[in-house]
């Protein structure tokens, strides 16, 4: 299986934050949900990937090549969604549509119409009357209609409500039927990852703490609830966080190591996440 994206000992030094070496394989025909804190290094990521800012050190390879020198047919099967519509507010879908074509050989008007449709977008209004929702649909819609090979996707549900973050996750789904095609996705809605993706990584203060398949995770890991006094008596080895309340102890811990007598429930993709930094804490 070939990937669709490959970051090596990816590395940006600012005065008060540093990427450190970062490391990610997206295989072709998965989706790789991004997750972290603000200000964890999501975002500086995907730029870098992207080579919108300058590297320090190492290398980002999107269906095999770096966009540092990438040829123009490679940019074309690449569709990007960022936090923010990036289109004019004064331009309509048919403007839009105009514009596309003059940019990208392989637009596809057809595409890019049934995507409008499905999405309920008006041909009539102008952006800057369109909704967050509607400009991120349409945002969607504008990076399917181009041969995409691949998503790369920042944010791009944040701020949305259920029913639309839902349609759009569904679209997602549809596209990654084809084999060839992949989906890199940041996002703060974990739960929402957790329905679509066959990947997690994990940034916190800009180190990769893990990337594993959720499936793997889900299966590794499940939540101890405990009296104090069994919790002292748990192997601390099999133990990634945990916290005390006035009802005993809830721990994150590798639930095939757990003595049988013990109580263990299911994790989230959030609770291996949030018990992770407890860990570093």
């Amino acid at each position: 299986m070939t990937n669709a994206l490959e970051i090596r000992n990816l590395t940006k030094n600012f005065d008060e934050f540093t990427l450190d070496n970062i490391n990610i394989t997206l295989p072709s025909g998965c989706i790789m949900g991004f997750i972290g804190e603000n200000g964890a290094g999501k975002s500086t990521t995907i730029k870098l990937v992207l080579d919108m800012i300058h590297r320090d050190s190492g290398e980002a390879m999107v269906l095999g090549q770096d966009l540092k020198n990438a040829d123009k047919r490679v940019k074309e099967n690449i569709g990007v969604v960022l936090d923010e519509c990036c289109f004019p507010e004064n331009l309509n879908l048919k403007e839009i549509n105009k514009v596309m074509k003059s940019i990208y050989k392989t637009w596809n008007e057809k595409t890019f119409y049934k995507y409008a449709e499905k999405f309920s977008l008006s041909h009539k209004k102008n952006l800057k009357d369109y909704s967050r929702g509607m400009k991120m649909k349409l945002s969607i819609a504008v990076s399917l209609s181009h041969d995409t090979k691949i998503l790369i996707l920042d944010e791009a549900t944040s701020g949305l409500d259920p029913v639309i973050r839902d349609e759009i996750l569904d679209v997602f789904m549809d596209f990654i039927q084809d084999e060839e095609h992949s989906i890199f996705i940041s996002s703060h809605i974990i739960s929402d990852l957790e329905k679509i993706c066959d990947y997690i990584t994990f940034i916190h203060k800009g180190r990769i703490l893990f990337s594993e398949s959720k499936d793997d995770l889900l299966e590794k890991y499940g939540i101890l609830k405990s009296s104090k006094a069994e919790f002292e008596s748990v192997d601390k080895s099999i133990v990634k966080g945990f916290r005390q309340n006035s009802f005993g102890v809830e721990a994150l811990v590798l639930k095939n190591k757990v003595r049988p007598d013990l109580l263990i429930e299911r994790a989230s993709i959030e609770d291996i996440m949030l018990y992770h930094i407890k860990e570093g804490q």
